[in-house]
């Protein structure tokens, strides 16, 4: 008999694979289940652990940390572009902006990689920290740091008239004349 909190947290995992079946591949697991007699909450560990192992091992913490500030954040975004709501949109491009940098800078002086310790996984925090739904850090950034240094040479920019004011709508009409 196992331990109830195991049995809880089985119930747990089972439910989030079950949500995702095509993902999971959540009829493959079931099969193995019934083979063996083992959960396919134990099977989906073992890849994704063997998986997570391979990463690490191709590309080291460097990969791991690009992928985990990549892959959901990418996800979340294109949600965004259909929500219609502009708070979104303001988290999603500031985190953009922030990967950017970051990545510029890793490429470009990658001796600040090396200086730091423990470089990796104190990025992939702030990264986490960043697109969390429960903290939008991203949104914080730019309410707090981005907007408020930014800010004047934006509208600077905007009371310039010699600045080019492009816009879709613009670049589309230009883009109908040449066409005809």
């Amino acid at each position: 008999m196992t331990h109830p909190q195991l049995e809880a947290a089985l119930a747990k995992a089972d439910a989030f694979i079950a949500k995702y079946p095509t993902v999971c591949q959540y009829e493959k697991l079931k099969e193995l289940e019934t083979k063996t007699g083992y959960s396919k909450v134990y099977f989906f560990l073992l890849i994704v652990l063997s998986l997570g192992g391979l990463t690490y091992a191709v590309g080291g913490l460097k990969l791991v940390s690009d992928l985990i500030s990549f892959v959901y954040p990418a996800y979340a975004s294109f949600k965004a572009i259909d929500s219609g709501m502009p708070g979104d949109d303001t988290q999603w491009l500031t985190y953009w902006i922030l990967f950017g940098g970051m990545s510029i800078i890793e490429n470009t002086l990658p001796i600040v990689t090396e200086w730091i310790p423990l470089y990796f996984p104190i990025k992939l925090a702030f990264f986490v920290w960043l697109y969390h739904p429960h903290f939008l850090g991203a949104g914080l950034v730019y309410t707090k740091f981005l907007r408020p240094v930014l800010a004047p040479y934006i509208d600077s920019l905007k009371k310039n008239p010699q600045s080019p004011a492009v816009s879709v709508s613009n670049l589309e009409g230009e883009a109908d004349k040449k066409d005809m």
